[in-house]
């Protein structure tokens, strides 16, 4: 045994380091807190640990993710960690992983083989996904954040404590529809309209976008006119692929469309029309420049630069559409400001909509602060923070969950502590029925498994929902409902499900989780275990009521524990929340 351990041993006792040394850990997150998270987990005797991130190392992340040096930019965050971490101890067991913990291959039974798993992201959909898959393999989740100089930390476990999605997160600032479309004065104006307007509409979910605000009765004329440019977009995107795509695209959103915003008089009396760009100008001048040409992602962009930054990113992405519909018709692209593809379609794009509206640009790296929704991090945070997870994985190994409290990090560098709340009745997320269908993706239809499982009684083990009611999806895509079966005699494999997939079943307020797994006997569909009866109303009801009652009547209680830098919140009255 190494001295380090000898002394770990003696502060966490023979049973808590027993335990500490047996876990698998895995760390989802090699950034800020990750960095912090990772030096910590090797230096307090876990010896097992999986550390994964999709992202590769940027310059601006020296100032405070201290496990990277400037000869490590560009290279895998996840894998240089693993190598610096080892330093501190190399008898320390690290799998290091460059990849999407979204990605399919990190299903249900990958998350079971762990012993914990410790959150350090830095956007929602993520944290979502990971909270979502803990639940399902009833793992233990620490999750954790920080945004400037507040921090939070916290155990989540199924069926004991709160999750992730148990109470609603703050809705994204949304944008006037007729400020994104016709009348952009800002960086992020251009920035809104490139990613949730025109990717959406290119490669992703065009009914998905969530910042454009569509409630105001004056938008009413500027939303038809968008819906009038999405169907215009939809014809252009038949055209993926082809020598001829870039251009016609390029014409549509840059001249065509301001051509038609120019012809409308009156909405230029106060201020200057745009300037339609010409991509065969833009062309001519390109081939004049260097294709070696280096461009830096902490300066804006020239037009010409950002003209070639746009037809590359177009070209790449309209491929991988194309790759991706040929395995699911349906296949949709993601934006992710860690994906180089996505992000400098939004940079290119953006910064060329104001060049046009005579709007300064921003550089690579400020469009990702900005699209990416990236919170400013203080490596102090992360530090105070990532030793909280620690306690707070110990807490897990020992056993009681439940009487592990929230730690929030205050202004004041105050450590205001909470004590843990039970699961929301009301959440959609782990309140939600769940159990493992084994299955034969090979020959098992979604007509099985609706008249299998879904319609059979309850009494006979089923889920017992009505037809009339019944939607299917999976993710964010849906694959059945009332109106939409003419796929139900397709496998499972049709719809591109795989072992660790999880179809969500759903009738009114009522959700059951089927996880998927390959079945090794000659059945072809079994469930693993009876399918959990949904919770009785009146004992929802009775919690809600009880829960007004309360709320009407509590008082906050404040207990010294130990010095002043430790506060005990009974009550979540004025407790700072933080999201990133």
């Amino acid at each position: 045994m190494s001295n380090r351990n000898t002394y770990n041993k003696r502060i966490l006792g023979d049973d808590l380091f027993n335990k500490v040394q047996k876990s698998r850990i895995l760390l989802v997150g090699a950034g800020g807190i990750g960095c912090e998270l990772l030096k910590n987990l090797v230096l307090s005797g876990f010896s097992q640990i999986t550390v994964i991130d999709l992202d590769t190392i940027d310059v601006s992340n020296l100032n405070r993710q201290f496990l990277f040096q400037r000869q490590h930019v560009k290279q895998a965050k996840a894998h240089i960690a693993k190598e610096s971490a080892l330093q501190f101890n190399p008898t320390v067991n690290i799998t290091s992983l460059q990849a999407n913990i979204k990605d399919p291959a990190f299903d249900v039974q990958w998350f079971k083989q762990y012993t914990m798993v410790l959150n350090a992201l830095d956007n929602l959909d993520a944290r979502r996904h990971v909270n979502g898959m803990c639940l399902a393999a009833d793992v233990p989740l620490v999750e954790s954040g920080t945004q400037g100089y507040l921090g939070q930390a916290y155990v989540i476990q199924k069926d004991v404590t709160e999750c992730f999605d148990c109470q609603p997160k703050p809705t994204p600032t949304t944008y006037a529809v007729c400020t994104i479309r016709s009348t952009p004065s800002a960086p992020i104006h251009c920035i809104v309209w490139a990613k949730s307007f025109l990717f959406n509409q290119l490669f992703g979910n065009s009914e998905e976008e969530d910042s454009i605000e569509e409630q105001a009765d004056e938008n009413k004329n500027e939303l038809n006119a968008l819906k009038v440019e999405a169907a215009e977009l939809k014809e252009i995107k038949e055209a993926a692929g082809s020598s001829d795509y870039v251009e016609k695209l390029f014409n549509k959103i840059y001249k065509k469309d301001i051509e038609r915003l120019i012809s409308m008089d009156s909405m230029w009396k106060d201020r200057a029309p745009p300037v339609p760009l010409n991509y065969e100008t833009l062309e001519s001048e390109l081939s004049q420049q260097a294709e070696d040409k280096e461009i830096s992602d902490q300066e804006p962009w020239d037009t010409i630069e950002n003209f070639r930054v746009f037809k590359d990113s177009v070209n790449r992405l309209s491929t991988r559409w194309l790759e991706e519909k040929e395995k699911d018709k349906d296949a949709v692209l993601v934006f992710d400001k860690d994906d180089d593809d996505t992000m400098e379609f939004v940079a290119a794009a953006s910064n060329l909509r104001a060049f046009l509206f005579n709007i300064p640009t921003s550089s690579l790296f400020d469009i990702k602060s900005m699209a990416g929704n990236i919170i400013p991090a203080i490596a102090t945070t992360n530090a105070i923070i990532a030793g909280v997870v620690i306690m707070k994985a110990f807490g897990v190994l020992r056993g009681d969950i439940k009487s592990i409290t929230r730690t929030y990090l205050t202004y004041g560098s105050r450590l205001v502590q909470e004590s843990n709340s039970e699961p929301n009745p009301q959440c959609g997320v782990c309140r939600s029925r769940s159990t493992t269908l084994l299955v034969d993706f090979e020959k098992v239809t979604l007509a099985d498994i609706l008249e299998k499982i879904v319609f059979v009684s309850r009494e006979d083990g089923g889920a017992g929902m009505d037809r009339e009611d019944v939607a299917i999806t999976v993710g964010n895509r849906m694959i059945y409902d009332i109106e939409f079966d003419e796929n139900v005699s397709d496998t499972l494999s049709e719809f591109g499900l795989k072992s660790g997939s999880i179809l969500r079943v759903s009738e009114n307020e009522e959700h059951v989780d089927l996880i998927l797994e390959s079945i090794d006997t000659d059945e072809q569909l079994k469930l693993l275990n009876p399918i959990p009866k949904p919770m009785n109303l009146q004992d929802n009801l009775k919690r809600k009521m009880e829960d007004d009652m309360e709320y009407e009547n509590k008082r906050m209680k404040m207990s010294q524990d130990g010095d002043d830098s430790v506060i005990v919140l009974e009550e979540e009255d004025d407790v700072v929340m933080i999201d990133d």
